[in-house]
């Protein structure tokens, strides 16, 4: 294999002749771990530091026109087998293969092997047990596997072979290393629209009726301009998935510093349609967001956006330490509706409301709580709660309670757990309310708000927090029933030495009794629980507190 330098020179090249331009930026090979990124090399007076021709972007289109594998592809997606996100796959595991490819300097370039969970071994993965990325891990490893089997393996091995490449065999981590491609490099693109579709005026004028096998009178086109599963088009905007050479190897860097090791992010990618601002059309580039001068081989980073650590680890392959935007998803089981008393009820109630069954608590919600953390990017995410909350009373007893603007759960969540927590006697208040609302000739149809205030009007909030708590506890038994609580955790990061191979292993060595050397993906995994731990704690505080407060106001009520 060759070493970092060497295909790194003819990645540049390659570059070159598809008339990137690295105007102010250079790209090196960082270390075993992150693989290659992008610096800077020199000063330019507007900021652009890197512009790539779209023409060369790996994109759904671009797949369908290929020579190569576009007839079997075009095949696939008018039968309506697979999407976009497919075909890019696809085409990255038989390019990665091809012996001829025209791709093999890019594709070169990238890592062999990932950080994400799906590449974790059987002991990493343990470590997330009680986790949601440990189910979400193992029912997505489950679904690509029946994808390979079913759909992969032997496309791919047919256009080897037609390529002459019949001693070449496709295998399940050709393909598992294509879709970590894909989600940890993949861009959401804004193309024009002329250029994604270019013919797409003229094959709407021209199409004309033909005549099928059954006498029937149809419209056909051999146009190719299909609109993707995973595309949005805004006006003349069309908004495409793809890869991106070149701008792929910025590496995240964050919005706000968490420590002194943390890379912050100096750079913004941009589209230039018209090539107004770089001088080469459809376009995107590179742009410094520095307020001064780059420092000459400074890393040039991007923000992958405001992440938890679940979304990082499962996507990325890496994980913050004392992440500021990590959030908890809590959830109520869906299969749970049908065993609780008057299921078929409340499932009703439950479906006008529109509510939902989980919820993302960030972490900078506990700012506006009981017991706030003050992290360094609250400020903008604060939200005044009592907005949210149902506060239409028939009787006029029920008030407003006194701790609304410290209650740090989304209202939509609140009020589908107070659904589920209502008594029978509950229950037949708000069906006699709702009655009362409608008319006795029906006159009227209940919106969502009507149905929220009235089960708000008769249970008030201690049912649903009482749920809550109860869901609460659970997660916490989850989280800890494998690895302890986050105490463990924090003794084991203590005393972690992190070895990213075998050959750091047996240079390193172990003399330090205190310490312990584990792989840089269970270090990752224990970052990562031991967050879930600690906001489980968090949020279940607030829910047992507000609780608390809400049974006493209750309980007040004349």
């Amino acid at each position: 294999m060759a070493n970092p330098e060497a295909k790194l020179e003819t990645f540049l090249h390659w570059l070159q002749a598809n008339r990137v331009e690295l105007r102010g930026c250079k790209i090196k090979y960082c270390d075993s771990r992150k693989g290659f990124g992008i610096f800077s090399d020199k000063d330019v007076s507007d900021g652009i530091l890197l512009v790539v021709p779209l023409e060369l972007a790996i994109t759904p289109m671009r797949v369908l026109q290929d020579p190569f594998l576009g007839p079997e592809c075009r095949a696939l997606f008018e039968e309506g087998d697979v999407d976009d996100r497919f075909l890019l796959m696809l085409f990255l595991t038989v390019e990665r293969l091809r012996k001829g490819s025209l791709w093999k300097p890019y594709l070169d370039m990238l890592p062999t092997t990932f950080g994400n969970t799906l590449w974790f071994s059987e002991e990493e993965l343990r470590e997330l047990r009680g986790t949601n990325l440990y189910r979400a891990t193992e029912l997505q490893k489950k679904s690509l596997l029946n994808l390979y089997e079913t759909k992969v393996k032997d496309l791919a091995n047919k256009l080897l072979n037609l390529d002459g490449d019949s001693e070449i065999e496709v295998c399940f981590e050709d393909f598992l290393w294509a879709n970590s491609v894909f989600w940890s490099r993949a861009l959401n693109i804004p193309m024009p629209r002329s250029y994604v579709f270019p013919e797409m005026q003229d094959v709407l004028q021209s199409c004309t009726p033909e005549v099928d096998e059954k006498g029937r009178k149809v419209t056909k086109s051999d146009d190719l301009t299909k609109e993707m599963t995973h595309s949005t088009v805004h006006g003349d905007t069309v908004w495409v998935e793809g890869l991106v050479p070149g701008i792929d190897f910025c590496n995240h860097g964050s919005d706000f510093l968490h420590d002194q090791s943390d890379l912050k992010s100096i750079a913004t990618w941009e589209v230039d349609g018209i090539g107004l601002t770089t001088g080469v059309p459809v376009s995107m580039y590179l742009l410094s967001a520095a307020q001064s001068p780059l420092q000459i081989d400074r890393e040039i980073s991007i923000s992958y956006g405001n992440k938890g650590n679940e979304e990082l680890l499962y996507l990325y392959g890496f994980v913050i330490d004392g992440n500021t935007d990590d959030y908890l998803m809590v959830h109520y089981p869906a299969e749970a509706i049908n065993t609780i008393p008057f299921s078929e009820s409340k499932g009703q109630l439950l479906e006008v409301q529109k509510t939902e069954m989980r919820c993302l608590l960030p972490k900078t919600l506990l700012d506006n709580g009981f017991f706030p953390l003050s992290t360094k990017n609250s400020g903008e995410k604060e939200n005044n709660q009592s907005n949210q909350v149902c506060n239409y009373s028939w009787s006029g007893q029920r008030k407003i309670p006194s701790y609304v603007n410290k209650l740090v759960f989304p209202e939509k969540f609140m009020a589908t757990l107070r659904t589920i927590a209502m008594q029978e006697d509950e229950l037949f208040k708000v069906s006699s309310m709702l009655e009362e609302l409608i008319g006795p000739e029906g006159e009227r149809q209940l919106s969502d708000t009507d149905v929220q205030s009235a089960i708000w009007e008769v249970c008030g909030d201690s049912g649903a927090l009482q749920v809550l708590v109860d869901l609460l506890h659970v997660k916490l038994m989850d989280l800890e029933e494998d690895s302890g609580t986050v105490e463990s955790d924090f003794e084991l990061l203590k005393k972690a030495l992190i070895i990213d191979s075998q050959e750091d292993s047996r240079q390193t060595g172990n003399d330090l009794e205190e310490t312990k050397m584990m792989s840089r993906n269970k270090w990752s995994a224990i970052v990562y629980r031991r967050g879930q731990k600690q906001l489980t704690r968090l949020f279940l505080n607030e829910a047992e507190h507000a609780l608390q407060l809400s049974m006493n106001e209750e309980t007040s009520v004349p």
